[in-house]
Order: C-alpha cells, then sequence, then structure tokens
C-alpha cells in the first residue's frame, strides 16, 4: 500500500530554490534514508512532507488513511527541547495531541497506548523522572516513544542519532529497524551517515546539487552518484 507518493516537488527558502523535481513514492514496510550534503534540503523535505513548509512546486499526495497529522515525527532536537521540564510519560503521552482533538483530557485509550509504548522502548522505569535529566540516548527514546504515539503508519526521523556516542547510536539504528521490520511502521530517516542508512534502507534518497536520485538501495549502489559521493568505496 502507498503511503506517500511525492510528484515533481522543488523546495527553496529565502527566496532561493535548493532542490527541483523531487519525485519518490513510500509504500507500507518500506525504510527510505535520505542523504546529501549540508544545504541540499533534507530537513526542509521532511518539513515540507509534514505541512510545516510550503512547496515552491509539486505536491505530495497520502495514501488512504494518511495525512499530516497522522505521521510520527521525531526533528532535530535544540537546547531548549533538551531542557524541557516535563516527566517521561507527559512528553510521550504528547504524541497523542492530534488523536485528543480539542478534548480536554487524554482518552484512556490513549493513556493505555503512552504506556505500552513506554514498555516497548524500555522507558516504563523512567516514566516518573524529568525529561531534561535524562541522558542523550534516553531522551531520543522517550522522544521515538511520542512519535510513535502519534501513528501506526510512518515515522519521520531527522538525524536521529545526531550527538550521541557509537554505542547508543548502534542500538539506537537496532531500534529503528526493529520498528519498521517487525510494526511494519514505514519509516523516512535523514541521515548523513551513509554506511548506516545503507545497512537500514530499502530505499535511498539521494539529494545533490539542486537534483535527486530515488531507487532501491541496490539501485543506489550501482549509480554513478553513489560511486562519487563515497569515493568509490564498497559497501560491505
Amino acid at each position: 500500500m502507498m503511503l506517500i507518493d511525492c510528484k515533481n516537488v522543488s523546495l527553496g527558502y529565502e527566496n532561493q530554490i535548493v532542490a527541483e523535481n523531487i519525485n519518490f513514492q513510500v509504500h507500507q514496510g518500506d525504510c527510505l534514508c535520505i542523504v546529501g550534503e549540508n544545504g541540499s534540503g533534507k530537513s526542509t523535505l521532511m518539513k515540507a512532507i509534514l505541512g510545516l513548509k510550503g512547496t515552491a512546486d509539486g505536491h505530495f499526495h497520502f495514501g488512504e488513511g494518511l495525512n499530516g497529522k497522522q505521521v510520527g515525527y521525531l526533528p532535530q532536537q535544540t537546547t531548549a527541547q533538551r531542557d524541557f521540564p516535563a516527566s517521561v510519560y507527559e512528553v510521550v503521552l504528547s504524541g497523542c495531541l492530534a488523536a485528543k482533538g480539542k478534548r480536554r483530557f487524554f482518552k484512556k485509550e490513549q493513556k493505555q497506548l503512552a504506556l505500552d509504548t513506554m514498555e516497548k522502548l524500555d522507558l516504563l522505569p523512567l516514566r516518573q523522572r524529568c525529561y531534561r535529566e535524562l541522558s542523550g540516548g534516553q531522551q531520543q527514546r522517550v522522544l521515538l516513544a511520542r512519535a510513535l504515539c502519534a501513528t501506526k503508519k510512518l515515522l519521520l526521523l531527522d538525524e536521529p542519532v545526531a550527538g550521541l556516542d557509537p554505542l547508543v547510536t548502534a542500538e539506537f539504528y537496532r531500534l529503528i529497524q526493529k520498528i519498521n521490520r517487525d510494526d511494519k511502521i514505514s519509516v523516512i530517516m535523514v541521515s548523513h551517515d551513509l554506511y548506516a542508512a545503507l545497512h537500514l534502507a530499502t530505499h535511498i534518497l539521494h539529494m545533490h546539487q539542486k537534483t535527486a536520485f530515488f531507487g532501491t538501495k541496490e539501485e543506489y549502489l550501482q549509480s554513478d552518484l553513489y560511486r562519487a559521493f563515497s569515493g568509490g568505496a564498497a559497501h560491505g
């Protein structure tokens, strides 16, 4: 089942086009990794998918039962976000805000979803801890749990391991892979780590000099763009 069909999208900011004619599709169970140089429009594309930023041209078509409010999003963290003075449970439950709508209180099912998601990500022992007192890796797991509370179909992850040490990074990637493969939740992830992207991805979107390559991981590995970007290194 197709979740997103991106058709001829062009992106820009400050009256400057940074990427043109982007085309890709995401189906149920896919893991699409977006790679490319700084300034190529990767994070801008994520915000456009979510409807947080407009497109200069083209459009996104969402599959049945999916829209921008039904997508789980883990953005790049800011210093202010790291210091957020709320409990782990409160942060995770906030992933249900879109589903809560205009009601004053969360439903019992939404509270249970938050608890179940925390249990899945080994966060229950931390439920009463203040979010800002956690380590960077723990904070990212909390934000991933919040994103999972917002969706059953699609996660958007923008540089989710930035600033984490190698061991925590490896564990976080394993968690993403498990969610993608076992729970059948599709993933779109921006990454500067080409090796990790190739390990996780079913498909690659490489944004480069206002153009973009989209294809399966196998097609990307045979492309001139991959050879140029990787310095000719082989992928094992």
